[in-house]
């Protein structure tokens, strides 16, 4: 009997180290990040770099896995209902938030509940620029000119519900003008009609205006950030034009499925913080307009909370209708 007792504690403890290794272990394989948009854009390239720098600390491949489509609900779905075992992830922006409030009741997950935040990675103010047709040279000659030609002005953006959407908005309701939305399936449409005098105004990331600003093809009235950013330091804040002093931005965080392991959680918080952090990546960020931040899940978590309250806000106000 004696020797059976010892036996079986023995067989305990091998099955409770064994547990405890397999634990250990992660990642034993391949991680799978699920970026929610086409190659190419800011989502895709910050979320490369980033996982690029991760994967030598983790000691297995990253995968970027580009699932577009549905303003990044495909994406966030797959990841929602994956295993929760620290091989998938997802990256998410400002449509994520906003998709809380416009596709409310509709989901098959919970942007909030069905994940497990891991990182705040970075923040891209937005600018506004407009076309070399149009008269106002600032935000304050932009709002008189508004004022003065109700529904005159045409915005474009990236698609409804955008972070370019939803901040023109934001302007809108701040400054008290009306102008017309011009929704577009991405941003290169858009920007193409801004460049051939089709729409006035357009909303997005530096990163992806700026080269044109430079060329002279467009001219960029101001950045919705509270100081001048390094990666475009000749562009005046929204205050310094002459408006609303608004901040807005496009943001890149990582999230996990809801149910992930804690310590798999900060384990690839804190990968993503050292990745941010380091020399090349941050001079990278900042030539595009990009702050890089590396947070804690827990600060990951109240940001995408504080985003998807300020957002619902103008989204009820302006009566923003998801696409059907």
């Amino acid at each position: 009997m004696k020797t059976f007792t010892i036996r079986s504690a023995a067989i305990m403890i091998a099955l409770a180290w064994s547990a405890g290794a397999g634990a250990q272990a992660w990642p034993s394989k391949p991680i799978r990040w699920v970026v929610p948009y086409t190659g190419g854009g800011i989502t895709d390239i910050v979320t490369r770099v980033v996982t690029q720098k991760m994967q030598a600390a983790l000691g297995q491949p990253i995968v970027v896995d580009n699932k577009p489509g549905a303003n990044s609900i495909i994406g966030a779905e797959l990841t929602a209902k994956a295993a929760p075992d620290g091989y998938t992830m997802v990256t998410v922006i400002g449509a994520h938030a906003a998709n809380a409030t416009l596709y409310a009741g509709k989901l098959s997950f919970d942007p909030v509940k069905s994940f497990a935040p891991v990182s705040l990675v970075a923040i891209a103010p937005l600018i506004l620029t407009a076309n070399n047709n149009f008269p106002a040279k600032d935000v304050k000659e932009l709002v008189a000119y508004a004022k003065a030609n109700p529904g005159k002005i045409s915005f474009g953006s990236s698609g409804i519900g955008a972070a370019a959407h939803l901040t023109t908005e934001l302007l809108k309701q701040t400054a008290g003008i009306d102008m017309v939305h011009v929704p577009y399936k991405g941003t290169a449409p858009a920007l193409n009609d801004l460049m051939g005098n089709n729409i006035q105004i357009l909303v997005d990331v530096p990163s992806t205006l700026m080269p044109h600003v430079r060329g002279g093809k467009i001219k960029a009235l101001a950045m919705f950030s509270a100081k001048r950013i390094a990666g475009a330091p000749e562009v005046p804040t929204m205050a310094e034009a002459g408006g609303p002093p608004i901040e807005a931005s496009t943001w890149i965080l990582f999230l996990a499925p809801a149910g992930t392991p804690r310590e798999i959680v900060t384990r690839l918080s804190q990968e993503a913080a050292k990745a941010v952090a380091e020399p090349d990546v941050k001079e990278r960020f900042s030539q595009s307009g990009i702050d890089p931040v590396g947070s804690t899940p827990e600060q990951a978590g109240k940001f995408l909370n504080d985003e998807i309250a300020k957002w619902a806000k103008v989204i009820q106000v302006a009566g923003v209708k998801a696409e059907q």
